[in-house]
């Protein structure tokens, strides 16, 4: 090989590693660390999680669901394929088709479940008491789904039904911006609610 060639691909070489280098800084480092500064500053809670405290402690995020299983007292969350279950360094969605022999499988088993649980017809058991969300990780249910609980959570606190029915109208939130998305139940601060009014009882 030619010097003058040689020569022409060191200095190359060498300007793409410096450009490789600079924006490792700028894109990996400096503009990370920017916008957290600047989230810190203008969205504090959001940015480290949207953490639920009680009594100072940690007990949750309001964007990440979590499992209440084996506690009838408890609103029921969605399903999660995330993992173990609501893992958020695992998230994803079971990927299953819908003419899978397992998906259907797990459906059927949910439902079983949740009418078994709720004392529900098995044929009206809400959608999302049957499938996980896309990410597995979703906080929210239906006001269907929160609807079908209520009878089983007032039964098991020992409070009025329509106490606690008017904690799910409570918690539920509206389409965002009148339009967009499907009302929702954000499950956890609904169960906050139910021992914030268990207490008080």
């Amino acid at each position: 090989m030619p010097t003058s060639v040689l020569r022409t691909a060191l200095r190359h070489g060498w300007a793409g590693a410096r450009m490789i280098l600079v924006m490792t800084v700028i894109l990996g480092i400096a503009y990370p660390l920017l916008m957290t500064g600047f989230a810190q500053v203008v969205v504090p809670h959001r940015a480290d999680g949207s953490p639920v405290s009680r009594s100072g402690r940690d007990v949750g995020s309001s964007l990440i669901g979590q499992s209440f299983a084996g506690r009838p007292d408890y609103f029921q969350s969605r399903p999660s394929a995330a993992g173990d279950g609501y893992d958020p360094l695992a998230s994803s969605a079971s990927n299953l088709g819908p003419t899978s022999p397992e998906l259907v499988k797990a459906v059927e088993e949910r439902r079983a479940a949740a009418s078994r649980l709720d004392g529900t017809d098995p044929a009206k058991v809400a959608p999302d008491a049957l499938t996980a969300s896309g990410s597995g990780l979703d906080p929210d249910i239906s006001p269907a789904y929160a609807d079908q609980q209520v009878g089983r959570v007032a039964a098991a606190r020992h409070l009025d039904p329509g106490v606690v029915r008017r904690l799910v109208d409570a918690s539920t939130t509206p389409r965002t911006l009148g339009f967009l998305g499907e009302p929702r139940v954000n499950v956890l601060m609904l169960n906050l609610a139910l021992d914030r009014e268990s207490s008080a009882g």
